[in-house]
């Protein structure tokens, strides 16, 4: 685990920050390659991408310190500090925060809704993968006490400082698997891209793929995160019910013909 990659003059290169940038770089390209392939305008794509990254970025940390509000209100100025860049970001946060800004721009540039949905699906998991590999770097997103095999330890005191991250304790390699789900989800929406019958399937495909993955997922996490329903679940797991079953309905309507015309004109 190294939250820093190293300094330049007395400022620290947090690990999250540039495995983040990376993935954003790598799922920015793979967007505007794919938009060029289905026919939609590669600069438009660029922009929407550039677009989607920066209310993500503003979404996730948001939704971090929201998760965190105790310990950022003591001192509102941690909300400036590179404290609060060091640490990772909530995922939802930045993709319901993108989906607004992203939704808006399509409307005003009039781009086809679906369509630019299928082509951003795989980008989005490739991003988030590399995302998730900087999240293990810093600690954050860090799984519950376990004693399998695949174990992780962190020591790096620095995490526990910045997310709070148990030291010397065996944990699951939570950040691991939502990595590893997210690169299979890049090779499986890739295919699909390829085969699929109606625009919007591999938007409902990831929607669907990663709601039911991240849900089972919580169950491993061990950091502190909002409830719902009385502890009954957490608000994260709520949200992935939600992204299966708006995946999952996108998925059957464009399946049908008589649906697939029905989106088609509401997607224009």
């Amino acid at each position: 685990m190294f939250p820093q990659l190293f300094h330049l003059g007395r400022f620290p290169v947090p690990t999250y920050g540039v495995m983040a940038a990376v993935g954003l770089l790598a799922g920015l390209y793979v967007v505007v390659r794919l938009a060029r392939r289905e026919g939609l305008d590669p600069d438009q794509a660029w922009n929407l991408g550039l677009i989607a990254i920066l209310s993500a970025l503003i979404g996730a940390k948001i939704w971090f310190a929201a998760g965190h509000w105790e310990y950022y209100a003591q001192d509102p100025r941690r909300f400036f500090t590179l404290e609060l860049l060091q640490a990772g970001g909530v995922f939802y946060g930045g993709l319901l925060a993108a989906l607004i800004a992203c939704v808006w721009y399509m409307r005003v540039t009039r781009m086809p809704v679906l369509k630019t949905g299928d082509v951003f699906a795989p980008g989005i998991a490739l991003g988030h993968a590399f995302g998730r590999l900087g999240c293990f770097a810093a600690g954050c997103c860090y799984g519950r006490p376990t004693d399998a095999p695949w174990a992780v330890t962190f020591t790096n005191p620095l995490a526990a400082q910045v997310v709070g991250t148990p030291l010397n304790i065996h944990l699951h390699p939570t950040q691991i698997y939502e990595s590893l789900v997210e690169f299979t989800n890049f090779f499986l929406l890739l295919w699909l891209l390829r085969h699929k019958k109606a625009d919007g399937q591999v938007l409902g495909a990831y929607l669907f793929l990663y709601g039911l993955s991240r849900y089972f997922i919580d169950f491993f996490r061990g950091d502190l995160r909002a409830t719902v329903f009385g502890g009954f679940m957490t608000a994260t797991q709520l949200f992935s019910i939600l992204l299966v079953i708006a995946g999952g309905t996108l998925w059957i309507h464009r399946a049908g013909p008589r649906g697939t015309a029905t989106l088609a004109e509401a997607a224009r």
